[in-house]
């Protein structure tokens, strides 16, 4: 197993620019793909703008702005850095799964406009049955996505064991 001093920074940044074009294929603007990406190859999950933008060689202002877009689809928390005026920049814990319960509460708001639409439109336009499948889909993923998640950690457990010592509490009681 390759220990963390052992590691090759070019196989390293190869890694995050390879990944974070992946999502910046899939949607996501590319310098808070990059940052992204370099939060969650580092062993701590947690970075400050200095060490991002020297990691990345990008100016803090290109940091700051790709932070400002994680921490508001909330891929990153900001963090005040303990007895420091620095920002600490940190990939949240069960990341996938925050991801998409996040987005899961974001279908449900949607459902009372779908239904509105679909009035609006009336149910037998070619638009209003588009947007009452949009609805119907929505609210199938929403009714699906509680056992869907359930079924995630056990997967994981099974696989990578129930020890997430690891990972970096996040909240009102973190250290």
């Amino acid at each position: 197993m390759t220990q963390v001093g052992e590691r090759d920074d070019q196989a390293v940044l190869r890694f995050i620019e390879r990944f974070s074009s992946v999502f910046a294929q899939s949607g996501m603007p590319r310098m808070p793909s990059r940052v992204f990406v370099a939060l969650l190859a580092s062993d701590s999950g947690e970075m400050t703008a200095a060490e991002l933008a020297d990691l990345l060689q990008v100016s803090p202002a290109a940091i700051s702005g790709a932070v400002r877009y994680l921490t508001q689809v909330s891929l990153v928390s900001r963090e005040r850095e303990t007895g420091s005026r620095r920002d600490l920049y940190r990939v949240l814990d069960d990341l996938w799964y925050e991801a998409l319960f996040r987005r899961d509460e974001m279908l449900r708001r949607m459902t009372g406009p779908l239904k509105e639409g679909v009035t609006a439109l009336g149910a037998e336009t070619p638009a209003g049955k588009r947007i009452a499948e949009t609805l119907m889909f929505f609210e199938f993923f929403h009714a699906e996505l509680p056992n869907l998640l359930k079924q995630w950690r056990v997967y994981r457990d099974e696989h990578l064991g129930s020890d997430r010592s690891w990972i970096h509490p996040i909240g009102p009681d973190s250290p």
